[in-house]
């Protein structure tokens, strides 16, 4: 994996981590925020089209596909990455879908695009998930025990914050799949095609508000700033991303991209004074192996 892939790939996870690091506070509002963070996406990128190759392909059709199924399934992994909030654990919902996702994507990426990663690439990957989802461990250990816990009930049942982050890595996988496919085939300029998938999720997110459009004009009111931030910084992670994927393959790409888990959890551990930094950064250095071992 070159230099300059790596280099990107490091940027969007910067990003992405930024992004969540900024929205963490109002992550509670739930589809109003989403609506705006979305309308902001496509507002702010859209002038940059013209000025990073505009479509990047004559395909309309190609195109139009790409962008509405991509919507699709990003709209879904929100959904499913909500449920598994509202059902769970934050940390163990995410850690498990970040950690399942470019584990899912690997094997796609293997067996139907035919990518071929050496040994000591696949041994990288390997270090990067293990780090994310002990990052989860470290984060679930150091929560607040519920008041009362079932005991025979946790016994006949999966954990649903675990169940709903396997969804969401499922998820994860799926538009990281497709989108390369998308790029790849028709090859379209992944900002046009950030965009195209945006505004279709602000169409899809409008379906879902129902009466909570009604917030809308408050939510912008007070969090103004935070929905600036989400439109520039949640759509540049991805972008570099695609761009990425463009340059190296996906089955090295997706999992690289997880150091967002790792910078979050250390900014909780070194700024917001979180338990177990030691764990922590023991698990953040098994996912720098992992990086080197990619870039080299």
């Amino acid at each position: 994996m070159s230099l300059l892939a790596v280099t990107i790939v490091l940027a969007a996870a910067v990003c992405h981590a930024a992004w969540n690091i900024v929205a963490h506070g109002v992550s509670r509002i739930g589809m109003p925020f989403l609506w705006w963070g979305a309308v902001a996406s496509t507002v702010l990128w859209a002038i940059v089209i013209p000025f990073t190759g505009g479509l990047g392909t004559d395909d309309l059709a190609g195109f139009a596909i790409g962008v509405v199924v991509s919507a699709v399934l990003h709209y879904v992994y929100m959904l499913v990455l909500q449920r598994g909030y509202a059902s769970g654990r934050l940390s163990t919902v995410y850690a498990t879908a970040r950690g399942t996702g470019p584990t899912i994507s690997v094997i796609i990426a293997v067996l139907v695009l035919g990518e071929r990663p050496s040994v000591l690439a696949l041994v990288g990957v390997a270090a990067i998930v293990v780090g994310v989802v002990a990052i989860g461990f470290v984060d679930r250990g150091s929560d607040p025990a519920p008041v009362a816990v079932d005991v025979r009930a946790t016994r006949r049942r999966i954990d649903p914050a675990v169940a709903f982050g396997l969804l969401t890595g499922v998820a994860i996988a799926a538009y990281t799949i497709w989108d390369t496919h998308a790029v790849r085939t028709w090859g379209v300029s992944p900002v046009a095609f950030m965009v195209g998938c945006t505004a279709v999720e602000v169409l899809l997110f409008s379906g879902s508000l129902g009466r909570r459009a009604r917030e809308l004009p408050a939510v912008l009111r007070a969090h103004w700033p935070r929905i600036l931030a989400f439109g520039v910084l949640s759509p540049m992670s991805y972008i570099l991303v695609l761009v990425a994927i463009t340059m190296a393959p996906v089955a090295l790409v997706a999992p690289m991209r997880e150091v967002s888990v790792i910078l979050v959890s250390l900014f909780g551990a070194l700024v917001l004074r979180e338990g177990r930094p030691v764990r922590r950064i023991a698990a953040a250095t098994v996912v720098v192996i992992g990086v080197a071992l990619l870039a080299g």
